[in-house]
């Protein structure tokens, strides 16, 4: 199975479309920080505003993606594609409700009193539950995503090219390959992102991070996964 480059920058309408806005709440968030942090953060990254909105939003519509693909393939698939897909749903739908706190602001539930003790904002979710003198968010999100994104947009791709035992293998799983512009828009807005002169720097980024991944699990490398079912 012969593959396109890997270097190739060409958009269809909808990756010019999500870039575009990736760019611009990147963009203007950096220039409303450095203008003035305060309405930055009290308005622009805001909880329950358009960025956090957003993100969840488009982590929903991953999951979507990925649980329809699981449904329309369940009776033509194997189990470790099956596996993979339905995973992925599971993890995207996970991540939009961490970001909105289950729905707890917007139904009016308070917090249990586990969470108000702690949880850094006294909300319901995982993510920014404290353990010791550490924050799950951190960890998750400061070296355990880093990690992940270094793996996932530079290892896998070569490991993809280069070993055909490694791409049987992300075939069988249905693990969809990141396109080189996905990797450069990560870095994009990791750059971005670090220059930022505020505390809240990351809503910004985890909103770029949904949009991205939305984007390669739509239209990954290797879309053949999706649609030669006799690759497996």
């Amino acid at each position: 199975m012969k593959h396109q480059s890997w270097f190739n920058f060409k958009l269809v309408t909808v990756e010019k479309v999500i870039y575009a806005i990736v760019a611009l709440v990147l963009l203007v968030g950096l220039i409303i920080a450095i203008i003035d942090s305060e309405v930055y953060e009290q308005s622009y990254v805001v909880e329950d505003g358009l960025v956090e909105y957003g993100t969840a939003v488009m982590l929903f519509a991953s999951s979507l993606l990925c649980l329809r693909r699981f449904w329309q393939n369940l009776r033509s698939r194997k189990a470790l594609w099956l596996l993979t897909t339905i995973f992925l749903a599971l993890l995207f739908f996970f991540g939009a409700g961490e970001e909105i706190s289950w729905g707890q602001r917007i139904f009016g539930v308070e917090s249990g009193d586990f969470f108000k003790e702690n949880n850094a904002q006294g909300e319901t979710n995982l993510h920014n539950l404290v353990v010791g003198e550490a924050k799950i968010n951190k960890i998750v999100f400061g070296q355990l995503l880093t990690a992940f994104l270094i793996v996932y947009l530079f290892l896998v791709p070569w490991m993809f090219f280069k070993y055909d035992s490694i791409k049987s293998l992300v075939t069988k799983f249905g693990v969809p390959i990141p396109k080189v512009h996905h990797t450069v828009a990560f870095l994009f807005s990791t750059v971005i992102v670090q220059v930022i002169p505020s505390g809240k720097k990351w809503e910004v980024y985890e909103f770029a991070f949904a949009l991205i991944f939305f984007l390669i699990l739509l239209l990954p490398f290797n879309q053949e996964i999706y649609t030669n079912k006799e690759a497996e």
